[in-house]
């Protein structure tokens, strides 16, 4: 219903109608004592919501996890018109609210000098259910996902008639006892929304150079490349991901169950990131499930990525694609032997006991809402 009309003037009506709407539903509820915002998306819901806080009296508490104009401007360039009004607005209503929470220090500084807006440091933290996957329920994973996707099959026959075989593990019927199975590929595993923000032209080209390392005779195990998620990007890459013919790496793209991703998670070998934050200031999701289920990563260099991934202790941080098939050669030399950096990233991983999402909400947000200001 938006389709007629300069691109400005739709957006514009656009927002007032999703204003219009939000107010409408929000105004029915019961009045709340807060209202807790995610930002992006802000626009209009931070208005909104403040316009709403006035009405009930209630407090408004913005989730700062990025800033919503800097994601406009990868698709419309920092200077058009809707992202410095975008930018504006952010400013302008932000400030309006009562309390923030923010997902990183970087941006905590960010939203005091430039905002002059006063946070507080959340970080994200993972669910209770991501963690490390007992071999039983990998294997039960694995036979599922071998329905539908090659590179989970087999590659090899039973020496016996009473065992059920995955690519990475091998069941014996008759006790139910499972083992991982001998010349394993290693799986290496990525979850994306296929946007902008993410180039993983860079881990294409890795993964050629990792299978030339193999063709040069070094000993590297075969490669089970697993990039999960749906979004616009995803016929591009898999385009140029039929267009590679390799020998020794299957990669596969499924869209997961949402009880299997976190159970994959816990059954791989090494992750990868290749987010890079539109402002610099957000931190990847993705790896705070992946580190929830001491899965090591090699995640691609921003400003505060330091703030999560710590070189050379829970991972490995990469700027290109050379960086990247280089750690990739490293940390799967003479695999799977249970020594070397990968096995002390994870044994690292294991031994941080890192706070769960309700433990964090506990110690940092219910003080902030305690106050009675």
């Amino acid at each position: 219903c938006f389709a007629v009309g300069p691109k400005l003037l739709q957006y514009v009506i656009k927002v007032i109608v999703q204003a219009i709407q939000l107010l409408y539903t929000m105004l029915k509820i019961d009045q709340p004592s807060y209202i807790l915002l995610q930002n992006p998306p802000g626009l209009p819901s931070i208005a909104v919501a403040w316009v709403a806080c006035l009405f009930w009296r209630s407090k408004l508490i913005i989730d700062w996890h990025n800033y919503g104009y800097t994601i406009m401007s990868l698709s419309h360039g920092r200077n058009h018109p809707l992202v410095q009004i975008a930018k504006w607005y952010e400013k302008l209503f932000g400030r309006l609210s009562d309390y923030n929470l923010c997902v990183t220090n970087a941006m905590k500084e960010d939203l005091w000098v430039n905002c002059n807006i006063k946070a507080v440091t959340l970080y994200d933290k993972p669910a209770s259910y991501f963690k490390e996957t007992p071999l039983e329920l990998q294997h039960q994973l694995y036979m599922k996902l071998a329905k539908d996707y090659e590179p989970f099959k087999s590659r090899t026959e039973s020496v016996s008639s009473n065992a059920e075989m995955s690519a990475f593990t091998e069941m014996d019927e008759k006790n139910g006892h499972v083992i991982k199975t001998r010349g394993r590929p290693a799986l290496l595993i990525s979850s994306t929304s296929w946007t902008e923000d993410e180039d993983f032209s860079v881990l294409l080209k890795a993964l050629e150079d990792y299978e030339q390392y193999i063709n040069e005779g070094v000993k590297l195990p075969s490669l089970v490349c697993v990039i999960t998620g749906k979004g616009p990007l995803k016929d591009y890459y898999n385009r140029l991901i039929n267009k590679l013919h390799f020998k020794h790496i299957q990669i596969c793209t499924p869209w997961l169950e949402a009880e299997d991703y976190p159970l994959l998670l816990g059954s791989a070998d090494l992750g990868v990131c290749l987010h890079k934050s539109s402002s610099g200031l957000d931190l990847p999701m993705k790896v705070v499930d992946m580190f929830g289920c001491c899965l090591p990563v090699c995640a691609i260099h921003f400003e505060c990525l330091h703030e999560l991934v710590k070189h050379n202790e829970n991972g490995l941080i990469f700027r290109d694609s050379n960086e990247l098939a280089e750690q990739l050669k490293m940390l799967f030399l003479g695999f799977p032997k249970l020594e070397g950096k990968l096995h002390n990233f994870r044994k690292n991983l294991r031994v941080s006991k890192q706070l769960r999402w309700d433990e964090s909400w506990d110690q940092t947000v219910l003080p902030l809402l305690g106050r009675n200001d």
